[in-house]
């Protein structure tokens, strides 16, 4: 049972993550049996907390973005409704320009947040592989099964035999992988985890099996403690436990389960109020679009995840239920720690670090500066009469943070740059 298991997903990226996070699991699993706790579904809540834990400076770069994002909106919708209905070369130019100049300002790339969510997707994606498919990728799992996987395996036309077990029983998430005209041994393992208690028992009762019926009478035993989570089977439907209440099952069970399609639905709507949200209409009718789709979005998601967690596993409900109380109670500390941060902060700190990239680039860092300057005078430029006397305080406070380079250490890029941009100020008075 060792090696692979084919039931690992072979995305490159999400594959290597999804290994690495069964190697965490597995781990999180390990140190937990060291103090006599042996639980699947307290390891899925506890693997949750560790990623999303590590994945929480990355949170808090993107929603820094978010907010200097806020602020520039005000002057990139002033960039477009200048050039609105110029289609021209040269106007689209000068609007790129201008545009790019608003983002070199405020010392932020257009893709800004997009970096994030290329390191995050990859993970959140692997982390939903493992949780979903724990037999390929945690060993100590795998490890409960092997006895019965290899007893299996070894009866002449077992697969044949599971396949109709699986056909008889409606297990329609589980599908043997065939290697030749043979179920391979992973598949089993994957076969054999799915099933319920009561399953288990009906496997045990198979008459072809009927030699090594204490072996899965005990697999079934352990493997079930692991797997119970509040008297819940991890592998198995919240909708089976609903349906078995109708026909003298535990109406107790039933209401546990019920309450895994509440939770995460509303714990995945108390994390999205708790975001940062889009300002309003600005105005711009393809933007306003986007923005009431997003809204819809974020109404719908969670409603879809209520419904998904009656026919997917619990364990993956737990899955969603957990990541959704661990980004709220996140969101509660970025947000306290976000309205302390002003805006010119920001600024001044994001020109640090491009000032830094210019320097390794070998690219004077004048250029940043002198641009910045000009966008100031060009974008944010108020007409006369105008009484938007916000967009003017913080166009004034911008060209103040850049100010602040005045008081640069002598000898420093920043200082250097100031004589640069001092020079070129009195050449243009001559």
């Amino acid at each position: 049972m060792t090696g692979i298991l084919m039931t690992q997903v072979s995305t490159p990226i999400i594959g290597q993550a999804a290994w690495l996070l069964g190697k965490i699991m597995d781990g999180i699993y390990r140190v937990m049996d060291l103090i006599g706790i042996h639980n699947l579904g307290v390891c899925i809540i506890l693997l949750t907390i560790v990623i999303y834990t590590l994945l929480m400076p990355l949170t808090i770069k993107q929603q820094k973005f978010s907010k200097m994002s806020a602020a520039m909106n005000p002057e990139l919708q002033k960039v477009q409704q200048k050039y609105k209905g110029k289609n021209d070369q040269a106007s689209m130019q000068k609007m790129q320009e201008e545009t790019q100049a608003v983002y070199q300002k405020y010392g932020v790339s257009p893709t800004g947040s997009c970096v994030q969510l290329a390191i995050q997707f990859p993970i959140l994606m692997a982390l939903y592989q493992v949780i979903y498919k724990i037999p390929a990728y945690v060993g100590s799992v795998r490890d409960i099964l092997a006895s019965a996987v290899t007893n299996i395996t070894g009866v002449n036309g077992y697969t044949d035999i599971l396949q109709q077990f699986i056909t008889d029983n409606k297990m329609t998430r589980v599908q043997l992988i065939m290697d030749g005209s043979k179920a391979t041994s992973n598949s089993v393992t994957d076969f054999l985890y799915a099933l319920s208690p009561s399953q288990w028992k009906t496997l045990a009762e198979t008459s072809q099996f009927a030699g090594f019926t204490d072996t899965l009478n005990s697999t079934a035993k352990e493997i079930s403690h692991v797997q119970n989570f509040f008297g819940l089977n991890i592998a198995d439907q919240p909708l089976t436990y609903i349906k078995a209440a109708f026909v003298g099952g535990s109406v107790l069970l039933a209401i546990v389960a019920i309450l895994i399609p509440i939770l995460a639905w509303a714990t995945q709507t108390l994390s999205i109020k708790l975001m940062p949200q889009a300002a309003q209409q600005s105005g711009d009718s393809q933007q306003d679009a986007m923005m009431n789709s997003m809204k819809t979005m974020n109404m719908v998601m969670p409603l879809m995840s209520a419904v998904f967690c009656f026919t997917f596993p619990v364990g993956l409900g737990i899955y969603w239920v957990a990541s959704a109380a661990v980004r709220s109670v996140q969101q509660l500390i970025i947000n306290k720690h976000m309205d302390k941060i002003q805006v010119e902060d920001l600024i001044s700190e994001n020109m640090k670090k491009m000032e830094k990239k210019r320097e390794k680039a070998g690219l004077p860092p004048q250029k940043i500066t002198n641009q910045a300057h000009q966008s100031v005078k060009n974008i944010n430029k108020i007409e006369k009469g105008s009484s938007n006397t916000d967009a003017a305080t913080r166009a004034q406070k911008v060209e103040e943070s850049y100010q602040k380079a005045s008081n640069a250490k002598p000898g420093s890029i920043t200082a250097k740059a100031n004589m640069v941009k001092t020079f070129d100020e009195r050449n243009k008075k001559k």
